[in-house]
């Protein structure tokens, strides 16, 4: 059966080392699109800190999709319209504040359109997301977030800061919430029913595509849920030893345009 949706992570998957897309991977990509193959790109970024790349691969058309902060939203690309959209609650930011507090450990929270911290020394790892997302940072306080629609929240430490407090976190919150370690300083914590995987399966329903007829392309652990979701997982050869027991098929790696084998070799 033929492949009719492919949702490929960025780093580490997409571009190489050097941050760039290589013109085997722009081509293949390009090839599969005139196909008629739905090219998703799937992110933990917000819409604007992905725009360039979906602009360089032509993929902001009518009928283009993204997944973005970790599969809280998938988007059209072209209008920005969200049909998936899985926020936290003002409660859930309460909890999740007040458990930082206790954990000794800064956060930030990230709405549609800004970076929101409550720490009034701004950590550096929140300044460096609101670099990479090309959003504002504002502090507010706790009481200041009731009036936003928080899509995801995010504990950012040192790695081994970071790691203590993961593992000290309440058995509760793994029952109530996604949570997803995305580098080693940064642990997003979203709605209970947003993940990478669940965003590709309700896309794929959404377009009348089965499950046979998916494919994602990922490396690292937080891209889990959307290998597991898909009929045709391919990590790279770069990705995680334990995600590659997962895999129908190993690619080449990320340096090596592993994007480009994938879709040539398994759906061209």
């Amino acid at each position: 059966m033929s492949i009719k949706l492919v949702a490929i992570d960025i780093d580490g998957t997409l571009v190489n080392n050097n941050r760039e897309i290589t013109p085997e991977v722009f081509d293949a990509i390009q090839k599969a699109k005139a196909a008629g193959v739905k090219i998703v790109i799937a992110t933990g970024r917000p819409l604007l800190g992905v725009k360039n790349i979906l602009e360089s691969l032509n993929l902001l058309d009518a009928g283009d999709y993204v997944i973005t902060y970790n599969g809280a939203l998938v988007q059209a690309t072209a209008t920005g319209e969200a049909f998936i959209d899985e926020p936290l609650t003002y409660n859930d930011y309460l909890d999740i504040e007040m458990e930082s507090r206790r954990l000794d450990t800064p956060l930030h929270s990230i709405t549609m359109s800004t970076i929101y911290t409550h720490n009034r020394n701004i950590s550096k790892f929140s300044v460096n997301e609101a670099y990479i997302t090309g959003l504002p940072l504002k502090y507010r306080t706790a009481a200041e977030m009731s009036k936003h629609e928080i899509i995801k929240m995010m504990y950012i430490d040192e790695p081994e800061k970071l790691d203590a407090t993961i593992a000290k976190l309440p058995p509760r919150f793994r029952e109530r919430y996604t949570i997803v370690k995305s580098t080693p300083f940064y642990l997003e914590i979203l709605n209970k029913n947003a993940s990478k995987g669940l965003a590709v399966q309700h896309l794929a329903e959404k377009l009348g595509i089965s499950h046979e007829e998916t494919m994602a392309i990922g490396d690292e652990e937080n891209d889990r849920s959307m290998l597991e979701a898909v009929g045709n997982p391919v990590v790279m050869a770069n990705g995680n030893p334990e995600l590659k027991k997962i895999a129908k098929y190993i690619t080449k790696s990320n340096e090596a345009s592993g994007v480009a084998h994938a879709i040539n070799e398994w759906v061209l």
